[in-house]
């Protein structure tokens, strides 16, 4: 299937593993990820307040391929409908009170300076080429066509920590909205919530 902005509607469901249980309270290490803004992001010196960053495995692009079997393996569809979800939710997401939003994958920055400029977005995305966020908090990974990938998901940081983990995500094109409403229903300052 070519058209990426488009979800089958026999996309398998993923189940929660509690790959992800660990991660609220959890301290960002210091790693510096390249962007397409050109900056390196150190991650454990996000903007004050909360920055949403949303993890996802691959994007495609057109005229390549997806891995073989790509839409049989359990939450890796969906990576560009969920990036636009998150382009069209950006304004409402800072005026729910996030400071920033990033996407993260461990495509290089190059590749995702592509899909910023094909999908117009308004917020940078990070490259963990080596997977080094995934080794140094356990975050959830698979393997498909040999390479080793993020399992989706969502992280809500606040003052250097992980203050909730959105995982699994399904459907991805309808994950902003979800976040969306976590920060509406969730105003910074309120008990945290796992």
């Amino acid at each position: 299937m070519s058209d990426f902005l488009q979800l089958p509607s026999d996309l398998p469901r993923p189940e929660d593993d509690g790959a992800a249980d660990h991660l609220p309270g959890v301290a960002l290490p210091h790693l510096r990820l390249s962007s397409t803004r050109g900056e390196p992001v150190a991650l454990d010196a996000l903007p004050a307040g909360r920055t949403v960053v949303y993890i996802y495995p691959m994007s495609g692009r057109p005229g390549v391929d997806l891995p073989d079997g790509w839409d049989a393996i359990p939450g890796a569809r969906g990576c560009t409908p969920e990036s636009c979800g998150f382009r069209d939710h950006h304004a409402d997401l800072l005026g729910a009170g996030a400071h920033a939003v990033y996407g993260l994958s461990s495509q290089s920055t190059d590749y995702q300076a592509e899909l910023v400029e094909r999908l117009g977005l308004p917020f940078g995305v990070l490259s963990d080429s080596e997977l080094q966020l995934a080794d140094a908090i356990g975050l959830p990974t698979f393997t498909a066509a040999g390479q080793r990938l993020y399992k989706r998901l969502t992280l809500i940081v606040a003052g250097g920590r992980i203050e909730h983990a959105f995982y699994p995500i399904f459907p991805p094109d309808q994950h902003a909205a979800e976040v969306l409403a976590w920060l509406e229903g969730h105003p910074a300052g309120s008990p945290p919530v796992g």
